[in-house]
């Protein structure tokens, strides 16, 4: 079994859609980034690259590469797994924390787990999202930012799977 953890944190800022788990969020302001900057999927990567030794997702797909300019994040999960898929390994589970002061997350945890199922191609009771509050306190609290962490477990592939 392999454990992986990871971390992302972006700025909200107005004139882009809020991308949060692969679906857009309906609000006012959205997240600053070199590409979509779905702080979930980045988080989610980074555990996925964590749990396989492979880096983060900063190494694997640079800011500074003009091709991952306002990319889908979506894409860079689907290429992350790939590669833990290649490397002889599945995921078992997969837990997120979303922490955002608003917009208020409730109404949506059931689609970003889909939706995170999907990418991942495990079944959606392999996902957990969470959302917090940060209760005022830093960016996030001041609704400055959104902040995402991921933790998931890779098993290596069985016959029957």
């Amino acid at each position: 079994m392999r454990i992986g953890h990871g971390f992302d944190i972006h700025r909200l800022v107005s004139g882009r859609p809020l991308r949060l788990a692969g679906i857009t969020v309906p609000y006012e302001a959205g997240l600053l980034g070199h590409s979509d900057g779905d702080v979930v999927l980045h988080a989610v990567c980074d555990a996925l690259l964590g749990a396989i030794a492979a880096g983060d997702v900063g190494r694997l797909f640079p800011d500074s590469d003009p091709r991952f300019k306002g990319i889908d994040s979506t894409e860079l999960l689907r290429e992350v797994v790939r590669r833990v898929h290649g490397l002889g390994y599945v995921v078992r589970n997969l837990d997120v924390t979303v922490q955002a002061e608003r917009p208020r997350l409730a109404e949506h945890i059931e689609s970003m787990r889909t939706r995170l199922a999907e990418l991942l191609v495990v079944d959606s009771s392999m996902v957990s999202v969470k959302a917090k509050t940060m209760e005022g306190l830093d960016a996030v609290g001041r609704g400055e930012a959104i902040a995402a962490t991921a933790v998931v477990l890779c098993k290596p592939v069985t016959k029957d799977e």
